[in-house]
């Protein structure tokens, strides 16, 4: 399945760039193989602004961004999830500006409620200073956003919404350059399938991801993401079918072509499909869906 991925970004580290009306962007330079040329931090409005998703600890990032404020009043700090590229920043700008922290919860808090450790892998000291949750509007100077829940690739990732649809900053839930990772326990496929599913059903006129440029055209993005994912299931299926029954092995199969370094992370996103297949009655295994469970479709 062919995924029209937007490859190309024009861009400059370092520069807030307006990209639409009452919407900059600046690219924290920590380009690689997760974060593709690194990870847009948004400023919405202009005056008292909302800075979403200030970054790492990039002290170069962190300089140019405050330095591209001056005169202007940060009022809030957004975040649309908890990993180590998106939130760190966050600490240090509050420090600076006094602004609160506005998020669904810390890391794994849509998991750790229901009893299921996460990895450590999150922005672990994160606590959010005001907690926020799906349909809340949040409104600044000459700024208003929608806050639109969207668990799957973490499980307290929220997107944000401009008002009348026109634009819609989505984290890591939708990228412009590649597929989202999808890593248990924290990332969870259902969900980030019904997410994907609340996205078309929306109709937002632009989506702004954390990496990668603006995605104009959604509606067919969103499909053709959703198609890849059934399409992986459709792959795992044929895999137990033809009796290779552990991850490791349908990792070899469906990622041959793929270099072996990243073959840990295929297992985990392997997983995450696997555990969507056995909640939904399309795979089976004994006791709870792991890397090392054997699976059959019986």
């Amino acid at each position: 399945m062919a995924i029209p991925f937007v490859r190309e970004m024009t861009f400059e580290y370092g520069v807030l760039a307006e990209v639409a009306p009452g919407l900059r962007r600046m690219v924290v330079e920590n380009p690689g193989g997760f974060t593709f040329h690194g990870t847009n931090t948004y400023v919405i409005g202009s005056g008292d602004v909302a800075v979403v998703d200030p970054g790492p600890l990039n002290d170069a990032h962190f300089e140019a961004l405050t330095r591209a404020l001056e005169g202007e009043r940060v009022s809030h700090i957004l975040l649309t999830h908890t990993h180590m590229d998106h939130s760190p920043a966050a600490r240090p700008l509050k420090e600076k500006t006094g602004a609160r922290t506005w998020a669904f919860g810390p890391h794994g808090s849509g998991k750790l409620d229901t009893g299921i450790q996460v990895e450590a892998g999150g922005d672990m000291d994160f606590v959010p200073d005001v907690t926020i949750s799906h349909g809340e509007v949040i409104q600044g100077g000459d700024w208003e956003v929608e806050c639109v829940f969207t668990p799957g690739h973490t499980s307290n990732h929220m997107c944000f919404a401009l008002p009348g649809k026109a634009g819609l900053i989505t984290g890591d839930h939708v990228m412009g350059w590649s597929t989202s990772v999808i890593s248990p326990p924290d990332g969870d496929m259902k969900a980030y399938m019904e997410s994907l599913d609340l996205l078309v059903e929306r109709g937002d006129k632009v989506l702004w991801p954390a990496h990668g440029d603006a995605i104009r055209d959604p509606a067919p993005f969103l499909k053709e993401f959703i198609a890849h994912r059934h399409a992986r299931e459709v792959q795992i299926a044929d895999c137990i079918r033809d009796d290779l029954n552990d991850i490791r092995t349908m990792v070899k199969r469906m990622y041959a072509d793929v270099d072996e370094r990243l073959h840990r992370p295929a297992a985990m996103s392997v997983l995450a499909h696997l555990q969507h297949m056995v909640a939904t009655g399309r795979a089976t295994c004994d006791g709870e869906p792991g890397i090392d469970s054997i699976y059959r479709n019986d």
